[in-house]
């Protein structure tokens, strides 16, 4: 996953754990705007959370973080 996608999904995951706590979930989506105006970097993440870590729709903000930190 290249370096900016790793820096913004960590930026959303600690926005979102600070206004709703720990027990938050989100979903590649929330890394992007409602418009598709970047397709491949969408297309990065969507791999990375579907075929690469077969995970469910929605996970919690920390998981996902601690796996992005851990370099997963």
């Amino acid at each position: 996953m290249r370096p900016d996608l790793r820096a913004k999904i960590i930026t959303v995951c600690d926005k979102k754990i600070q206004a709703k706590g720990e027990a938050v979930g989100v979903s590649f989506y929330a890394f992007f705007a409602n418009r598709n105006d970047n397709p491949e970097l969408l297309m990065e993440a969507a791999t990375w959370w579907i075929q690469t870590h077969k995970l469910d729709h929605f996970e919690k903000a920390v998981k996902i973080k601690q796996m992005v930190v851990a370099g997963l």
